[in-house]
């Protein structure tokens, strides 16, 4: 299962809304991949099996069905436990709420639809970014690994 995705999303890192430098590239899930330096992982795939393909791969994109779903932070956690250093991605159903685990977790930035960009606009995800949340006083800086 390869991922196009033609609607018009927005990605956010920690520094506010930035260009989808990745908007136009396919991305296989781990079913398809045959190489390359893209890679849909799925929130029920075993990260290790993605392993192997570390070297090579550029971008990982986790995709969170539901906001409740929070099956993506782990695998976030443990592709970075298992030492993937290239650009890592949550695409979906991500509240504004959750973007500092995101990024705590190992995310480098997360995709969101245009519609939500529009409900939950820069400012939000901006703020809750900077904010140092109750737990930053007590970690240190860096994805919780």
């Amino acid at each position: 299962n390869t991922q196009k995705d033609y609607r018009m999303t927005q990605v956010i890192d920690q520094t506010g809304f930035i260009e989808n430098v990745f908007g136009n590239v396919s991305i296989p899930s781990l079913t398809d991949y045959v190489g390359g330096n893209t890679l849909l992982l799925q929130n029920n795939d075993d990260p290790t099996t993605a392993a192997p393909f570390f070297e090579t791969l550029d971008l990982i994109i986790v995709p969170f069905p539901s906001s409740a779903d929070g099956r993506g932070f782990s695998i976030a956690r443990d592709l970075r436990a298992l030492g993937y250093r290239g650009h890592l991605r949550a695409k979906g159903h991500i509240l504004v709420d959750q973007f500092r685990a995101a990024l705590r977790c190992g995310f480098d930035d997360i995709e969101i639809e245009d519609k939500q960009s529009q409900r939950n606009p820069e400012d939000q995800w901006k703020m809750v970014s900077q904010n140092a949340g109750y737990q930053t006083r007590l970690m240190p800086n860096g994805p919780c690994i």
